[in-house]
């Protein structure tokens, strides 16, 4: 059995996830659903999540992602510890 994980996150997420709930109210319910996600496989071993670790970052900008619905969350792993970057919202003309 795999260790679990411990998710924490920074002051810039707590901002972005503070802005995002004012007009979704549904947020805090996918952030529970993530953060389950994370503290069981966050390396995504088992290749049954939408997590994909991103080209060209350097450790500490955030080198995983994962999508939950709308949603995208930016994420490192140090040690036993996933450090939750950035949170963001997809929308409908972002690669128009």
């Amino acid at each position: 059995m795999t260790p679990a994980f411990s998710v924490q996150v920074t002051a810039t997420f707590e901002r972005e996830f503070r802005k995002l709930l004012k007009g979704h109210a549904d947020l805090t319910a996918h952030l529970a659903r993530v953060i389950a996600t994370l503290t069981q496989d966050p390396y995504n071993r088992s290749r049954s999540h939408p997590i994909k670790r991103l080209t060209g970052v350097t450790p500490g900008d955030g080198q995983f992602r994962i999508r939950y619905l709308r949603y995208r969350f930016i994420y490192d792993i140090e040690d036993e510890i996933v450090l939750l970057k950035h949170c963001s919202l997809r929308r409908e003309d972002t690669y128009k």
